[in-house]
Parts: structure tokens; sequence; C-alpha cells
């Protein structure tokens, strides 16, 4: 059993339990423009020159070197050199070989953003020994902007190079660029979406004797270990910051939640729902009322989610379609099918996940039939189908193993091996031949991903047209406005990029 104390979460391998403050601080970042000079016209024949001298040459002496690049006779400027560190973005020996030429040419200078680019083709190449020297090198010249500390410690610590993450920092200072908060929260937030939470951590706390975190960067630190699947750690963090007096932030409220949810703790992740009502009402937002209703939903608990829902409405918060949605096919599955049109009458603009839901729902209740005149209705709406929404069709209409005929064009066992076979799949065709054999002991699951695939070609445009037109004879309306909709509109690779805007006629 979980046990609740004030303000802090008891957190072991069993149990998660969350008490949380009343107040949470909301982030803003400061972020600076630079403004940049239109970049001049760069000669692609001699880019492409500079640059096969650099691969050619590049354990070359450079006086060799320098000879040939000067016989190219370019012009250097900036946005020559940021071509040239594209063309190599994973070899810092080219690049470090021009940066070298460059420092000969009296005209040219190096600006921070030609550091950091080269700074950032030697991580990636992970050349720590060269990456450390350019840091330096930046420092010194007064180059370093906060995505350097960004580029460089994201290398490092990929590299677990932890103890240069903190002598950075450190470093930096005796260049004159202070110990900044600003920073280190960027730098944590890189991490964090990089799956480095463990290093990021391991950072925040060595600086914390010069820069002391904030709930900014507890907030990061806790919606990476959620992200990571780690609650306990994430817990933990959520201690410290409650400790030191900060406030959490309303998506690290979110990110707790969502990872309660998928790890099966729904429970105290409601808890958790309840605490900031009760608390900070006012703190609550659409995307926080949309998650407890989509798993609310999810669970059967369709009641629950009214609840949640008409609180929306009472705050006057906009309820966005993912709300709409979930609740549509909440109360589908619960057989509450009047209900679920009467919220879908109210959307004003229903996207494709709403229509989605519907049809999932609809499905579910076994009626396929009503589930293609919603296929057809949000396509006379402008609503354009996917993949997806044809598989969840075909799958309620023929099954999940799909239809079984003499019929050679409405059995789509043929169709589907005819399929693997023109495709050159003939040892995954006998396979799945050699189950349907077995049919007394195993029956395959017809994939109709793999089907729609296999005829997503001009091929597959006459037979998506042949089969709606037998099927149609054979009184599956339906099932042949289906394929023949997929015909004309996601057959091959340019229908399906032009099925908002352009009508093709086959």
């Amino acid at each position: 059993m979980a046990v609740v104390r004030y303000r802090r979460i008891i957190i072991d391998k069993f149990s998660l339990t969350f008490i949380f403050h009343q107040r949470f601080s909301s982030f803003t970042s400061n972020s600076t423009a630079h403004p940049t000079a239109a970049p001049a016209a760069i000669n692609p024949a001699r880019l492409r020159r500079v640059c096969t001298v650099l691969y050619q040459q590049q354990n070359s002496p450079d006086p060799r070197l320098h000879s040939k690049l000067r016989a190219c006779n370019f012009n250097l400027s900036h946005e020559f050199f940021l071509r040239v560190c594209n063309t190599f973005p994973l070899s810092w020996r080219p690049v470090y070989r021009f940066f070298q030429f460059t420092e000969t040419d009296p005209n040219f200078t190096h600006t921070a953003v030609s550091f950091n680019k080269m700074i950032d083709v030697a991580g990636n190449s992970r050349n720590i020994g060269l990456l450390w020297v350019l840091i330096q090198e930046a420092g010194r010249r007064r180059l370093v902007t906060d995505k350097t500390f960004v580029i460089a410690l994201r290398t490092l610590a990929a590299a677990r190079e932890l103890k240069k993450c903190v002598e950075f920092f450190h470093l930096m200072d005796g260049y004159g660029f202070g110990y900044s908060l600003v920073t280190l929260n960027k730098v944590v937030e890189k991490l964090c979406s990089c799956k480095l939470v463990d290093e990021a951590k391991f950072l925040v706390f060595k600086l914390k004797e010069w820069i002391k975190p904030d709930g900014v960067t507890y907030k990061w630190l806790i919606k990476g270990f959620c992200e990571v699947g780690d609650l306990i750690e994430a817990s933990k963090l959520w201690n410290f910051m409650v400790d030191e007096g900060f406030e959490p932030d309303m998506e690290a409220v979110e990110e707790m939640m969502n990872a309660l949810f998928k790890t099966n703790k729904p429970d105290e992740a409601l808890k958790l729902f309840q605490a900031v009502r009760s608390n900070r009402m006012n703190d609550l937002i659409p995307s926080t009322y949309s998650l407890v209703n989509k798993w609310l939903c999810n669970k059967g608990k369709v009641r629950q989610a009214y609840v949640v829902f008409d609180e929306m409405h009472k705050r006057g918060l906009e309820t966005d379609n993912s709300a709409h949605s979930s609740l549509i096919y909440g109360l589908l599955a619960r057989g509450r099918r009047r209900e679920g049109y009467r919220i879908m009458e109210r959307i004003e603009n229903p996207d494709l996940g709403v229509y989605h839901a519907l049809i999932k729902g609809l499905l579910r209740l076994r009626r396929a039939n009503e589930a293609t005149q919603v296929f057809r209705e949000m396509i006379e709406r402008g609503c354009e189908p996917i993949m997806h929404t044809y598989v969840m069709l075909l799958q309620g209409h023929l099954g999940k193993r799909g239809r079984r005929g003499f019929d050679p064009l409405v059995n789509f066992d043929t169709i589907f091996v005819g399929g693997l076979v023109k495709n050159g799949q003939s040892l995954e065709a006998t396979k799945y031949v050699e189950r349907m054999m077995k049919r007394g002991v195993e029956v395959p699951r017809f994939d109709y991903n793999k089907f729609l695939h296999y005829y997503s070609n001009e091929e597959g445009v006459v037979m998506f047209r042949e089969v709606g037109n037998r099927l149609r004879e054979a009184g599956l309306v339906d099932l042949a406005d289906i394929f023949q909709r997929y015909g004309e509109k996601m057959a091959t690779r340019d229908r399906r990029r032009n099925r908002a805007t352009v009508s093709s006629v086959i």
C-alpha cells in the first residue's frame, strides 16, 4: 500500500504516492535573435572541387594541401565554409584541415556560427581531443554562445565524459563566461531530449555549488526520467524540488501523469490529478484534462470522463478534438451510440482523430455498414482518410482473417498471395500458403497493411477498380466503395501525395 505524507513522494519498488505543493511555476525562455546577412552565391563547381581536394589531400602536408586549395580559385566566405562543413558532417579531418587553411587568410575571420559548426562536426565524429581543443580556442576568441554549450555537452555526455562536462563550465568561467542558470537549463533540456537523463542529473548536482538549480531545471529532469520510464528517479527529483521550495510546472505534472498511466498505475495518476484540482484548479489547462479524459475512456470509466469533460466546459476551457474523440470512443465502447453521435454533432470542425474514434467504436459494435457511411461523410466534408482508415474498415467488413470464397476476385487469400509473388516475395507467399493449408490447427491472420502495400502501383489501380465492380455486382456496395476510393486516391505514391487536391481519373 502507498503511504501518504505531507509534501513528499514516498517511493519504493512497489508503490508511488504523490502529494504536491500548491503553486506551479511557469517556464519562460529568452532567445536572442542574431541578424544574418544574405549569403553570397556559391559556385557549385568550385565547392565540389574544393571538397574533392580536401578529401583526396586530407593526409597531405600543409604546403601541398594549401597550394591545391589556392589553385581552386574560390571565394572564401562564411557561407562557403559552412557548406564545406555540411559536405563532411561526420568526418573531422577535411573540415579541420580546411579550418587551418582559412587561418592563413588575413581577410577571413571566424564567427561563433562557424566555430559551432566545426565543433559539431568534431563531436559527430567522436573526436573528443579535437573537440576540446576547439572549445578552448573558441573560449580564447570569445566566440562561445549558449549553442556552443549545448553542442559540446551533448557530445561529451554521449561519450560518457562526465568529468569533462563539469570541467567545461569551469573552463568557460575562466574565459569570462560566468556560470549561468539559463545556459544550464538549455543544456539540461537538450540532454533530456536526447535520452541522456542520467548525465544531465550528474551535471546538475555536480554544479550545484556554483549554479543552484531552479524549478525549470527540475522540470526538464523529471520529464526526462518520465520519458525513459524511470518513475522512481523522477519521484526522487520531485522530492528534491519540493524540499528546496520550488513548485512543479504543469508540463512536469502531465509527464508524470502520463508515465503513471502507461505503467498501469492509473490510481496514482488520478490522485495526482485530484491533488491539482483541489489545490490549484486555475493551473489546470486543456491538455491536462484531455490526458485524463483519454485514459479514463480507455479504462471504460465513461462516467468519470463525463465529469472531467463537463468541468472543462464550466471553466470556459476550449475542448480540443482529442478530448472529443476519446469520449466518443469511450461511449461507443460501452454501447452508448446515441450519446456518441450527440457529441459528434456538437463538434464544428471534426478532424481525422474524431472520425477514427467514431469508426473504431462502430466497428467494435459490429456496425461495419454504419462505419462505412461515416467514411463517406468524412470524405464529403473534406477530411481525407489515411492508410489506417482503410485497414480499420477492411478488418471490420472482412474480419481479421479476410474473406474466402470460390471467386478469385473476392477471395483475398488469392489476391494477397498473388501480390506477394508479383513483388518477388515468393518465400513469404509459400509460408502463407502453408499456414492456410493447416486451417484446422492454425488459421493465419490476414495482413491488410501488406495487402494494400503490395498493390500500391498502377496494377493495383486496375485491380481495385475491378474488385470494386465485382463486389458491387455481388451486392457488397460498402466494400466496393472502400476499394474504389483507395484505388483512386491511395494506390500509388503520387496519388497519396495529391489525394487532398487532385482528383485522379483511372
